[in-house]
């Protein structure tokens, strides 16, 4: 060996020596043992948090390095008994002897439920872990919020949700094959109560971000199709916290011929809403209850019944608001404020019943008939008499000063008063057939529907501004509302639908090629407008080492007007509205691969939609104002990327990211520009188009990430990361052509976080006879904290105007930071 080599031998030799120096380590060995004292082989060891271990041998022993001088946690499992933990802390070299005890469980083999891999070959589908919707750390809980994660949100106090450019109004959500309906005069998200939804009945969610079979009703955006539990024993639970609480039951009945499912909950906002920056008496109160009721006459037939009864009360007496906003104009660069007292009050009641039926016949294995029938009613008021009176200008932001927080010189002061006393009642009866039948490589799939829809109602709302005062806007002789709503209506629609769809399979495991092919057919007896609306989609599994499968899609999906598109910003209703129709493309992958020693799936998606017939409308919160005219054309464009698996083992996360660009272009959107002389006289004018517009749900970053982790000696203490970001969105002027996308709401962020610990674990057979816990499975208590950084996140905005008829946006803020408690018992 030459110096040269002997020098590069010494060197590597002292890093590989300094490098296992630097790694402290002990060992813990020992013996595993039955409740006789017998030992077990092939137990496996492993630390907690890690996936790789070692097994006992046929005498039950076991030695194992671990880390030392820190804590660390050794998990013991064996198929048939109790998994036992066991926290330790060792000095570097020190070595540990012990002796497991394991016993029988026992708990009953769970169900073992073999997964298909439609979660992988659909296109647009989503198959989130049920159970983590229980643990998301959100003020609104429910499914809703957890879809959140995947599609980006700008609204905390709502379960309604944007997908790829599309309004609240273009998602299909499902329950038990029954279409599910929400209420349609609902302006902010503090006067929304429950979701139909309730999470602790959820046995599988199915979500579809776009490119959905035919099967499903006709929207342009999105498909959330719920199954409740169908359960196998008595079981339920019960749950407490600042904000909701409920309880629920399930179990067998009739000789197990029977079983039911019931479920109820009530919700307060006030604590969530006493935070605002409109100050006042907020009485916000939902509750709900709802039941699934499934019984086996045989082997071939079934029935159930699903039925909702839902009320929600929002009552507010608001005293005094203190904004602080950036200007409108570029008449004027200072921060300022608005101070608005209040008089009067609002008092909304929403009242929704839903009840179902469904048979179901299999005379053959592979033949499925299904019969549906189900009538939804929504009741809606809405008294709304509030007055303000304001005061804006610069506001002292020097805490030296005694005028701190005060206007201290102002521009502008004024009255305002808005009014409304409206009332809607919508009944719609359903009644549906759907099939399927297996044939191999073939899956047929069939349906048809009727729908009869009555919608009744009564608007009455008008708003009156008076600045400096004078009424806005200005007539000398005549005194004029700034905007005004009357009407009434009273439709009667007639609904029918159908699909035929064909899903096929080829190949093998190995090289697996699926495709499905669907044409859909819809007619309303109000437009008298007859849509087809085919739709193909497909997805290829190479023969490769790495598991890729590809997908695509392409298609149809039309949307038919329903109460909101109806009708015009004065009010008045538009039966001639078609419907709105879009063609789309996805295609995309799915990848499953190992990292960290994990599992993990990455799935990434391209879109296309181009729209025609498009209703445009404005967003204000929650509320959607449409045109009421197919007046514009639009598109939307995007990617979306979405990791899912265990970052840290046993604790499933995803984190999504997305691009995306919508635009529109309006009809007839002409307007005048004036050139003004040095006295500010107009002297000149032009004409003006705006040509292609950001819609209002034009964001283009959204950001989603749910995290899980535990405690390295203790997986029963559990933390719960919620993370959401959207980049800015276009705020519209109410009505005004010139000033559409005049105005951008700032980027949305939002972190919420959660802790949960264990009080009472699965274990039984510790507990005494006489315990009053003796039959709970768990219980579990959570601390949250909503809004963790306290980011002031912007709604909308209120637009006022000065001495010398500036116009400044003033915004409207989110929920601030708020902590939650909650404690969860299930049995």
């Amino acid at each position: 060996m030459n110096l040269r080599s002997l020098i590069v031998y010494l060197l590597f030799t002292s890093i590989s020596i300094c490098l296992h120096a630097q790694k402290k380590t002990a060992v813990v060995s020992g013996k595993v043992v039955n409740e006789n004292e017998e030992p077990l082989s092939a137990v496996s060891v492993t630390i907690l948090g890690q996936q790789t271990g070692i097994a006992t041998n046929d005498s039950g022993l076991f030695r194992l390095k671990v880390p030392a001088d820190k804590a660390f946690a050794l998990v013991f499992s064996y198929s048939g008994y109790r998994q036992v933990q066991q926290n330790f802390i060792l000095n570097e070299g020190e070595e540990e002897y012990v002796t497991i005890h394991l016993q029988l469980s026992s708990e009953t083999l769970k169900e073992v439920i073999v997964s298909d891999q439609r979660d992988r070959t659909e296109i647009g589908l989503i198959r989130p872990n049920p159970k983590s919707v229980l643990q998301l750390p959100t003020p609104v809980t429910g499914v809703e919020s957890m879809i959140k994660v995947f599609v980006g949100s700008n609204n905390e106090l709502t379960s309604q949700y944007n997908v790829r450019g599309g309004s609240y109004d273009e998602n299909l959500i499902y329950v038990n094959d029954f279409e599910i309906f929400r209420p349609y005069l609902v302006r902010s998200g503090q006067q929304e109560g429950l979701s139909f939804i309730n999470p602790e009945m959820v046995h599988n969610v199915s979500f579809y971000n776009g490119g959905f079979q035919s099967k499903y009703g006709d929207k342009m955006s999105s498909v959330l199709d719920i199954q409740y539990n169908k359960p196998r024993a008595f079981g339920g639970s019960a749950y407490v916290s600042i904000l909701e609480q409920g309880l629920h039951f399930e179990g067998l009945g009739a000789k197990n011929k029977l079983s039911y499912i019931i479920g109820a909950r009530n919700r307060s906002n006030k604590k969530l809403l006493s935070s605002q920056e409109t100050e006042g008496n907020y009485v916000p109160s939902s509750a709900d209850l709802q039941a699934l009721l499934t019984y086996q006459f045989s082997s071939k037939w079934s029935a159930e019944m699903l039925g909702n009864i839902s009320q929600t009360k929002f009552s507010l007496v608001p005293e005094f608001s203190q904004l602080t906003s950036s200007v409108f104009t570029p008449y004027y660069t200072a921060n300022l404020g608005v101070d608005i007292y209040f008089e009067g009050q609002e008092k909304d009641a929403y009242s929704t019943k839903m009840l179902g039926f469904a048979t179901t016949f299999r005379p053959y294995r592979n033949l499925k008939l299904k019969w549906m029938a189900s009538r939804f009613q929504d009741i809606e008021e809405e008294n709304i008499d509030i007055a303000g009176a304001y005061l804006f200008g610069d506001r002292d932001f020097d805490k030296s000063n005694s005028t701190f927080g005060t206007i201290v010189n102002p521009l502008g002061a004024g009255v305002y008063q808005n009014y409304a006393r409206n009332d809607l009642n919508i009944v719609d009866y359903n009644f549906s057939h759907n099939g399927s039948l297996n044939k191999g490589k073939h899956l047929f799939l069939w349906g048809v529907g009727y729908n009869k829809t009555s919608i009744k109602d009564e608007l009455n709302e008008w708003e009156l501004q008076d600045s400096a005062g004078y009424t806005l806007p200005y007539n000398p002789n005549l005194l004029e509302l700034n905007s005004v709503l009357q009407s009434a209506a009273d439709l009667n629609i007639n609904k029918f639908q159908g699909y035929v769809q064909d899903n096929m399979r080829f190949g093998d495991s190995s090289n697996a090629f699926t495709l499905q092919a669907g044409l859909r057919f819809n007619y309303n007896d109000l437009n008298k407008e007859f849509l087809l609306s085919p739709r193909l989609s497909a997805s290829w599994k190479p023969d490769w080492e790495r598991d890729i499968i590809f997908r695509a899609a392409v298609g149809a999906y039309h949307q038919p007007p329903f109460y909101r598109e109806l009708r015009r910003y004065d009010g008045s209703v538009n039966t001639q509205v078609k419907a709105q129709k879009s063609w789309q493309t996805v295609a995309g992958l799915d990848y499953n691969f190992k990292g960290w020693n994990r599992l993990l799936r990455f799935t990434a998606e391209a879109y296309y939609k181009h729209m025609t017939d498009v209703n445009p409308y404005d967003i204000d919160n929650v509320r959607i104002r449409y045109f009421g005219e197919n007046s514009a054309k639009a598109y939307a464009a995007g990617l979306e990327m979405r990791l899912f698996g265990e970052i840290v083992k046993d604790a499933e996360s995803w984190i999504s990211l997305g691009f995306m660009r919508t635009r529109e272009d309006l009809e007839n959107d002409y307007y005048k520009v004036y050139t003004v002389d040095s006295l500010n006289k107009p002297v000149d004018s032009s004409i003006t188009q705006n040509g292609w517009l950001r819609r209002p749900t034009d964001r283009l970053i959204t950001f989603g990430m749910f995290f899980q982790d535990y405690l390295a000696t203790n997986k029963n203490f559990k933390v719960y990361l919620n993370t959401l970001y959207g980049s800015n969105l276009p705020y519209n002027i109410p009505g005004s052509v010139q000033y559409r996308n005049a105005l951008t709401i700032d980027p949305y962020i939002r972190v919420d976080i959660g802790f949960s610990a264990l009080l009472l674990d699965t274990d039984k057979q510790n507990r005494r006879s006489h315990s009053p816990f003796r039959n709970f499975n768990n219980i579990w208590a959570s601390l949250e904290v909503f809004n963790l950084l306290d980011h002031p996140n912007t709604i909308s905005y209120l637009l006022i105007k000065d001495f010398a008829n500036n116009t400044y946006a003033m915004p409207n803020r989110l929920t601030p930071r708020l902590v939650n408690l909650k404690l969860v018992a299930r049995w």
